[in-house]
């Protein structure tokens, strides 16, 4: 309950101490994780600060001797343990600790289980969906790096990326890449670089390490960091066979700094091969495009058409004149034939004919009505008859014997 307290009526510090104490008394004991740093053995008692793995934070620890030689060499500075403690309040000086009852060290084996609980848990969200990763820009204008100060990774990545390319620009961000402040600071260098507009793409890198060493960058604040940004990053995280959840989750991940550098900085060496490369191709494509132009406009020019227009045209003449004559020869063969055939009719006509007959002596004998008269009983005595000779009439009157 809260103490009733005012300017007319306060309590002693005693009294407030022992609250906390009471208070602090009621959690009991409690199993606590963290990172071992400044361990001291004095005597039969060892002290220690326990550090939070991500956040800044820390508490004092004191126990036995006998309790951390229980769980045996592999306590030491850096290492990574499991307390079972009492939280105690001294109330003489005002502090607060942790009374260590048990200690046990986490083990290579515990810790790449919750990595893989935290991978599948990572996974099942969908933060290492191909879909999310993003493609890294072909020439970066300002590269962010993230490193250890004066690091191996920082020479490796700087030394390679300028012997790539020489004026590529670079903002380098040194942080702790192992240990307790790894990542808050690695998380704050990426926010700083991630909001800057001119960084292009971002680098996270450092060498080799044990897997207690890398840890840092399979941690989930990190790891979801990476995810939440707006700018490419590139993992570059020990050597070949290491691998933290880092590289799953970044946009492209390299082996070694050394690869990072080539995937980020493209060689302008081999650009400019490429780009001559290309200019000859270019150059043999059109030079072979115009080759056959010119083949086939020489070919067309050399097409008795074109090469000689008016031999063409007088062969056309020509051909006009021969059939023209042609024409007139057939034409005249066939009014010859039809003046021929008109011929040989007229002379059968006039063979035929009734004209030719009279003019051989015959005469045509009619009646009165124009009757042919055939036989001499066919008149009657005393008729006028007409007689047609081949030239002229006669009148005659019938008088049968």
């Amino acid at each position: 309950m809260a103490m009733e307290t005012s300017a007319e009526s306060p309590v002693p510090v005693r009294t407030v101490l022992q609250a906390v104490g009471g208070w602090i008394g009621k959690l009991g004991r409690i199993w606590v994780e963290g990172q071992i740093t400044d361990l001291n053995r004095r005597g039969g008692t060892v002290y220690l600060t326990l550090r939070d793995p991500v956040a800044n934070m820390s508490v004092r620890v004191v126990g036995p001797l006998g309790v951390f030689d229980a769980a045996g060499p592999a306590v030491v500075d850096g290492a990574r343990v499991v307390i079972h403690a009492r939280p105690d309040f001294w109330v003489n000086r005002g502090t607060f600790s942790l009374s260590a009852i048990e200690v046990k060290p986490v083990g290579v084996g515990e810790l790449l289980a919750r990595l893989e609980r935290l991978k599948q848990l990572l996974a099942a969200e969908g933060v290492f969906r191909p879909e999310r990763k993003r493609p890294l820009p072909f020439l970066p204008h300002k590269i962010g790096l993230i490193c250890g100060r004066d690091s191996a990774a920082e020479r490796d990545v700087l030394e390679n990326a300028r012997r790539r390319w020489p004026a590529v620009a670079f903002q380098v961000e040194n942080t702790a890449v192992q240990g307790s402040y790894a990542v808050g600071e690695v998380i704050e260098a990426l926010e700083k670089l991630d909001k800057d507009p001119e960084i292009d793409v971002i680098i996270i890198t450092r060498g080799g390490g044990s897997l207690e060493d890398l840890l840092p960058f399979s941690d989930e604040a990190m790891v979801r960091a990476v995810s939440a940004a707006c700018t490419p990053v590139v993992s570059a995280i020990g050597h070949e066979q290491d691998a933290p959840i880092l590289d799953l989750v970044a946009d492209l991940r390299a082996s070694t700094p050394t690869d990072a550098a080539k995937k980020v900085v493209p060689d302008v060496r081999e650009q400019l091969t490429l780009v001559r490369q290309l200019r000859d191709r270019g150059r043999r494509c059109v030079s072979g495009r115009l080759e056959r132009e010119e083949h086939w406009l020489a070919s067309v020019r050399s097409r008795p058409a074109l090469a000689d227009p008016v031999r063409e045209i007088e062969r056309q003449s020509e051909g006009v004149l021969a059939l023209r004559d042609r024409s007139r020869r057939c034409l005249a063969g066939r009014l010859d034939r039809a003046e021929d055939q008109l011929s040989h009719t007229r002379a059968r006509l006039l063979a035929l004919s009734p004209a030719a007959t009279l003019d051989r002596g015959y005469a045509i004998v009619q009646l009165a009505d124009g009757t042919v008269l055939r036989a001499a009983a066919d008149a009657e005595p005393g008729a006028t008859l007409l007689l047609r000779l081949a030239d002229g009439k006669l009148t005659a009157t019938a008088d049968p014997e």
